[in-house]
């Protein structure tokens, strides 16, 4: 059995650097339409095309089947692993600096977009879609949300002021919707409130305490232990809000602009000679890219391996920064920002991962040092 299980283990070892290597040297860049143009494409015929090419296809069969085996290898040798309950027992002491994570996640590129001034999507450019006066309306707005939320002022009311202008601008400039991830940042921000360190702590400690003059005068942070106690028992769905949001957006980036608009993920291929790096046909490089975009957000969408997901998907930011040079920083920092907030939080509620969690804690062996071992010894 232990040979068995050393085996199974060296496989999934092998398997995953595999596949480890080759998503690394995919270019699955989100947002590709930032750095090339958008020539006209045929869509699903192409992406049809593509896989159904015979190497293609043998080249795509085979990854699917190493990434199938290397999950079953993961998940067969799960239980056996105590480095794996050290880490979420590591990840549960950083869990009071999520909220400040998702405040710098999101107000610092809203102050960028304010500043350069476009729409949550560097694709929506305030001067291609709004007259004078409401470009300089547009931007102030943007920026105060962003600053706003930077500071941790008055925080859950900015979040839901900012979710209100995501979603009209995505209602009357639906290319906006490209940014999808702020729906999720915006949500979860308003659940959590600003946390720590954060404006809205700090007044509401000084408010709170008593004989200061400043509790006599701020009615809002006085009772902000009210609102926070209301909130309270939604907020254990911040990591399912978090991780379903950031697999649709995984899920409509693959399949948006890759899968049924492969025109601008050419270009990239052409522009970057990325055949050069690996010869093979661009639409391999585009159709792979969109494939395993999906195969992210699948992931994330049911909360099959979490952590290993999002920290994938964190490098694959890295990878996308490095090999294009001229796509902006600032399109990505939400995305990373929600990509280590997932991994921090987990899968939560309602995914396969705590599913998992709970069928094998009954048999797993507490962590060393951990407060199982404690109460067990």
């Amino acid at each position: 059995m232990i040979q068995i299980r050393e085996a199974v283990r060296r496989s999934g070892l092998t398997v995953a650097t595999v596949v480890l290597l080759w998503a690394a040297i995919r270019p699955a860049a989100a947002h590709v339409r930032y750095v090339t143009a958008d020539p006209p494409d045929d869509g699903l015929q192409f992406t049809i095309g593509v896989l159904t090419e015979p190497a293609n296809a043998l080249l795509f069969g085979t990854t699917g089947l190493l990434a199938v085996a290397g999950v079953g290898a993961y998940l067969w040798v799960r239980p056996t692993i105590p480095d794996f309950d050290v880490l979420r027992s590591a990840l549960r002491e950083y869990l009071t600096y999520v909220p400040w994570m998702l405040r710098l996640s999101l107000g610092l590129p809203l102050v960028g977009a304010g500043f350069i001034g476009y729409l949550f999507s560097p694709s929506v450019r305030t001067a291609d879609v709004l007259g004078t006066t409401a470009q300089a309306e547009a931007r102030i707005l943007l920026i105060g949300i962003g600053f706003f939320l930077l500071f941790g002022l008055a925080t859950r009311a900015v979040a839901l002021v900012g979710l209100a202008t995501y979603v009209g601008s995505a209602i009357a400039f639906p290319t906006t919707i490209i940014a999808l991830e702020y729906v999720p940042g915006f949500i979860a921000i308003a659940l959590l409130g600003g946390g720590r360190p954060s404006a809205d702590h700090l007044l509401e400690r000084v408010a709170s305490s008593p004989g200061t003059y400043y509790g006599r005068i701020d009615p809002v942070h006085r009772r902000a232990g009210t609102i926070r106690d209301r909130l309270d028992p939604y907020t254990a769905y911040v990591p399912t809000v978090l991780r379903i949001g950031l697999g649709a957006t995984f899920v409509l980036l693959g399949l948006g602009e890759k899968l049924l608009r492969p025109g601008p993920g050419l270009g990239v291929v052409e522009k970057y000679d990325l055949t050069a790096v690996v010869p093979v046909d661009p639409g391999v490089w585009v159709v792979g890219a969109g494939l395993a975009e999906i195969a992210f957000g699948i992931a994330l969408l049911f909360g099959l391996l979490t952590r290993a997901t999002a920290a994938g998907a964190f490098v694959l930011f890295t990878v996308t920064l490095f090999a294009l040079p001229d796509d902006p920083v600032l399109a990505h920092i939400t995305m990373f920002g929600l990509a280590s907030a997932v991994f921090t939080l987990g899968g939560g509620p309602l995914s396969i991962d705590d599913w998992l969690n709970s069928s094998v804690e009954p048999h797993r062996k507490p962590a060393p040092g951990s407060q199982a071992e404690s109460r067990s010894g």
